[in-house]
């Protein structure tokens, strides 16, 4: 008697996370050209009202929060069960909210990006046409709970260019989980 076939390979779910200015969708967009993986924008995910909110330059709260990540974990369930590989940015800030996108999502693989207070002010005060003013970017330090030892993923400084940072990430990404990137690298 054959043996069963083996089991499809798990699905593997990356949610790019740091604070505002960490260079989130551009690590994303660097992994969605490098991998083909489908992508969402977290930021595409907020209330009207939540957007309206940080454009005034108010911070939110974790009541503003909820009904986002759980729209993110939506998309990244959704996409698991069709057993797709994916890229979702978000910032992920505390250990509550990463908790609540891997809930019943165990294809999620953060990969935190660390950068320096300076160069993310810079960034928030050069960038053009988003929403998110560098007022805010205390507030979201402040709320900020790094990436534990038990979490799955990697963090990585981000305050390199995006090309390397991305090295970085399949590198851990390929140890960590090598039979969903062998098999997306032999996609068509």
């Amino acid at each position: 008697m054959a043996d069963p076939p083996a089991p499809p390979p798990p699905t593997t779910t990356v949610v790019v996370m740091g604070v505002a200015g960490a260079g989130k969708t551009t690590v994303a967009m660097e992994l969605v050209r490098r991998l083909g993986w489908d992508y969402a924008e977290g930021d595409g995910f907020h209330p009207t009202v939540n957007v309206e909110k940080m454009r005034s330059g108010r911070p939110l709260d974790d009541e503003d929060r909820w009904p986002w990540l759980r729209a993110i974990a939506r998309w990244i369930h959704d996409h698991q069960v069709a057993r797709k590989n994916v890229i979702v940015t978000s910032s992920a800030l505390r250990r509550a909210y990463r908790d609540l996108l891997r809930k019943d999502n165990p294809s999620v693989w953060f990969v935190h990006l660390n950068v320096p207070r300076d160069v993310l002010r810079d960034r928030l005060v050069q960038r053009r046409r988003h929403y998110m003013p560098a007022s805010l970017l205390d507030s979201q330090l402040d709320t900020l709970e790094p990436l534990q030892p038990d979490e799955p993923g990697t963090a990585i400084p981000g305050d390199v260019p995006p090309e390397i940072v991305v090295d970085h990430v399949l590198e851990a990404l390929g140890r960590e989980r090598p039979t969903t990137l062998a098999t997306s690298q032999e996609a068509p």
